[in-house]
């Protein structure tokens, strides 16, 4: 099913400091995931982003936390302990805030972040056991190695998740090179090239 943009929400899971840093591949993980905010600003999906225990862990990274904070889309900062967002009642609840009215199996999900194998994947299944339709971007989720993100990647696709692209999310939620927001997606894509 592709992607409606009155159903989207973008998800960014714990893109934290050092942690960012340390990541494989980490400036396409931190570009990826501030081209995903662009795209939901210009299309105006609403974004949740969370933190893992940033007391410990360190706030988002400034690269992507600034992209945040311009958003003028509804959106939600969401701390965590849990390393899954499902396992947290603020996630659930940011969730129906944004989008209200629609229903865990209506919401089509967007996510991206850190780190594949453990809150990505957790959260992945969570969300698909309740009923949600999850797109996990690859560009957007990384670890410490490339190893973990390749299984983990393996396994929420197993358990039903779709492995986009951050093309094919900003293309799905334009649907047409008539949107008004298709010039303005393009240019961010043309910002550097990802490899």
């Amino acid at each position: 099913m592709l992607l409606d943009v009155h159903r989207s929400i973008l998800v960014v899971i714990d893109v934290q400091g050092k942690l960012a840093d340390m990541a494989h591949r980490s400036e396409l993980v931190k570009a990826a995931n501030r081209r995903l905010l662009k795209f939901a600003e210009l299309f105006q999906v609403p974004v949740v982003l969370t933190e893992q225990y940033p007391k410990g862990l360190g706030r988002t990274h400034p690269d992507v936390l600034g992209v945040f904070d311009a958003l003028t889309t509804e959106k939600r900062l969401v701390e965590k302990t849990s390393f899954g967002c499902c396992g947290n009642p603020g996630f659930t609840q940011a969730l129906q805030e944004v989008r209200p009215g629609l229903g865990s199996a209506e919401r089509q999900i967007v996510v991206s972040g850190l780190e594949t194998h453990v809150c990505v994947m957790q959260t992945v299944l969570g969300l698909l056991k309740g009923g949600t339709s999850v797109h996990v971007c690859w560009e957007a989720v990384s670890g410490r190695g490339a190893e973990h993100r390749q299984w983990a990647l393996e396994r929420m696709q197993q358990a039903g998740a779709v492995v986009t692209s951050l093309e094919s999310v900003g293309f799905e939620w334009a649907r047409d090179k008539s949107h008004p927001q298709f010039k303005a997606m393009s240019r961010i894509l043309q910002e550097g090239q990802l490899g």
